[in-house]
């Protein structure tokens, strides 16, 4: 009875809202035609006392006993047999229906329920296997909303963008990096399609490369990892925007410290051979031996000529190193394109115009940058006869500027920007340096590669149309 006692208290707390459940199962069964197991119970345990209370009644009905007896014996016997069968099918219904609202109980996340069994049967043993069933859910629910919740932490944290796109490739999942990167709030951004955030070409079929790409929230170089992983059975892309200027940068104070190390040696070239000239004429002198003019104006002469070097070294070096930062007002491409284009007297160059935009940077700077590559390609150009040209062409975000040549190429351009590094007789190896530096001050970037179809090679310049923000200017150490 006290087990019963235990089951019937659980069975109260949680039939109320799950018992309607079995009731309409075993309704729809009987509406089948079928028997339900409660009936078919209810049958056995009729049928096993039907042959007994059959000969009761005979024996009553038969015997020489009076109508009052015969009706109350009777009416006893046909009482019990009742109430014993409908007592044996609650005996076993009960149990079961109280198992089926503790496993519904499981299904539906509610694990606060339990059996409280005293007796050790094999209904005691099934319900504890239920007990443990529910505890160990239980602790899975937990460790997956820990889980869910740390991992939901950590992608509100870190730096890098996150996007899910569904097989349609709309937007599922966005962390609040990516919301920086794309200027807008997630309510805004779930729901539309990787062209219209303009992440398409993000969704490529490398799973992991570096990509130069404007952002309303940001330009530069990014780091593109794609995953896939499944939810709900449909398929899922991951994709995850890093920004690679951190580790660039990091590069960057590599080379500089190298640059260094390279300025030093030269200087040390300089001076060396000045202090021991100079120190060979005062030692002359303050031996107060006479020394021929010739040997005095030959040391003069190397003393002056790494003088003159060490000079040109060091404008060189502060040229690159005092860049001031743009003062930004508003330039037109198409005439600052041409303008610069005039400005080459060895030939002409074609132009090859674009849209009329306008852009927000520091004119005499950019006048500079292009000037350094348009004559790089002349110089390129009048090597082999070939022609160069300039144009310009803009998109939603940013204004791309080239300059191209029919020149022999580049052998390789691991160096094209290394400091002080150069190829033509006579340079002085930051022209390029500059160029680069330029544009990073203005938001944008730089490139010059081999041209797909032909010889020679093209300088490509990418500006931002609008900058969010004024960059600082690259520091040397």
């Amino acid at each position: 009875m006290k087990q019963t006692a235990a089951l019937e208290h659980v069975r109260s707390a949680s039939e109320a809202s799950l018992g309607v459940a079995s009731r309409e199962r075993a309704e729809a069964t009987t509406k089948r035609g079928d028997l339900a197991h409660e009936q078919r119970i209810l049958l056995t345990a009729l049928a096993g006392g039907l042959p007994a209370v059959i000969v009761v009644l005979a024996l009553l009905w038969g015997g020489d006993f009076t109508p009052k007896t015969q009706w109350t014996l009777g009416l006893l016997v046909v009482g019990c047999w009742l109430g014993f069968a409908f007592s044996v099918r609650e005996r076993v219904v009960f149990p079961l229906r109280t198992l089926s609202n503790l496993l519904a109980a499981l299904r539906e996340g509610d694990y606060s329920l339990r059996a409280r069994l005293r007796h050790e049967d094999a209904l005691a043993e099934v319900m504890r296997e239920v007990n443990m069933m529910g505890q160990m859910l239980r602790e899975q629910r937990f460790g997956a909303i820990e889980a869910t919740t740390l991992l939901r932490t950590v992608m509100e944290e870190i730096d890098v963008a996150v996007f899910s796109f569904d097989a349609e490739r709309r937007l599922k999942l966005v962390n609040r990096a990516g919301e920086r990167l794309l200027a807008k709030p997630a309510e805004r951004l779930l729901g539309r399609t990787a062209a219209e955030l303009d992440l398409e070409d993000c969704l490529g079929s490398d799973s992991e490369r570096a990509l130069d790409k404007q952002f309303p929230g940001g330009s530069g170089r990014w780091s593109v990892r794609l995953g896939s992983f499944r939810e709900q059975g449909e398929p899922h892309q991951l994709l995850a925007l890093s920004d690679l200027t951190r580790e660039l940068r990091e590069e960057e104070l590599k080379a500089w410290q190298r640059l260094v190390r390279v300025i030093g040696h030269e200087l040390n070239n300089s001076l060396a051979p000045i202090k021991s000239i100079a120190g060979s004429l005062e030692a002359t002198v303050r031996r107060d031996v006479k020394a021929s003019e010739e040997d005095l104006l030959e040391g003069l002469a190397v003393i002056g000529s790494r003088a003159e070097a060490l000079s040109r070294f060091m404008s060189a070096y502060a040229r690159l190193a005092k860049l001031p930062e743009p003062t930004l007002a508003p330039v037109r491409v198409g005439d600052w394109v041409r303008r610069v284009a005039g400005l080459e007297s060895r030939c002409d160059v074609a132009i090859i115009s674009g849209d009329d935009v306008e852009i927000r940077a520091d004119g005499d700077q950019l006048e500079q940058l292009l000037i350094n590559l348009v004559r790089n390609a002349v110089d390129a150009m009048r090597e082999t006869g070939g022609r160069a040209c300039i144009g310009w062409r803009a998109s939603q975000y940013e204004v791309e500027v080239w300059v191209e040549d029919d020149g022999p190429g580049l052998a390789s351009n691991a160096n094209l920007f290394v400091p002080f590094f150069t190829t033509k007789p006579g340079g002085s190896g930051i022209g390029l340096v500059l160029c680069r530096k330029i544009a990073e001050n203005h938001g944008g970037a730089i490139t010059i590669e081999n041209r797909a179809e032909g010889s020679g090679c093209v300088a490509t310049l990418k500006l931002p149309k609008s900058r969010s923000r004024s960059p600082s200017p690259a520091r040397l150490l």
